[in-house]
């Protein structure tokens, strides 16, 4: 008798648990397996921010480059031009 009351009397989470384990057996290995993949495919997949962080990276990085031929070259221009020529 102290055992049927023991196991009749169980907590809401012991309950909760139960009824989620009952769920996820309804569901097919196909269905599991789908959802597994489409979990993983995201995971590894590329954002948006990181992509947009490398191509904003490269910019920066061309520019720069950019700019320090510009500056080098317009300064030897500058040293060429000799004002007492004329």
């Amino acid at each position: 008798m102290g055992r049927k009351d023991a196991s009749t009397a169980r907590t809401p989470v012991d309950q909760y648990r139960k009824q989620i384990g009952k769920q996820d057996y309804k569901k097919t290995k196909p269905m599991l397996r789908a959802t597994r993949l489409k979990a993983e495919a995201k995971k590894t997949a590329l954002g948006v921010k990181e992509v947009a962080l490398v191509l904003a990276a490269i910019l920066v990085f061309l520019l720069a480059f950019y700019a320090f031929f510009y500056l080098n070259i317009s300064n030897e221009v500058d040293l060429d031009l000799d004002p007492d020529e004329n």
